[in-house]
């Protein structure tokens, strides 16, 4: 059981890290590309806060 939780707490960090950068990627593209869309919604940003959506991150993964 702890050991379970110890590999959760390790791997969930590094996901997120993960995750936020690569979503921030696609952000900063498509602001390059003339797209403004990311901008304006606030995710050319590296805080994940700003790329969780409820339907899409925590319902339907």
């Amino acid at each position: 059981m702890i050991e379970t939780l110890q590999q959760i707490a390790i791997w969930s960090l590094p996901i997120l890290f993960a995750i936020t950068a690569h979503e921030a990627a696609h952000a900063w593209v498509a602001l390059q590309l003339g797209d403004n869309t990311a901008q304006r919604l606030g995710r050319v940003t590296l805080n994940p806060i700003k790329h969780i959506d409820l339907m899409g991150t925590v319902i339907l993964p």
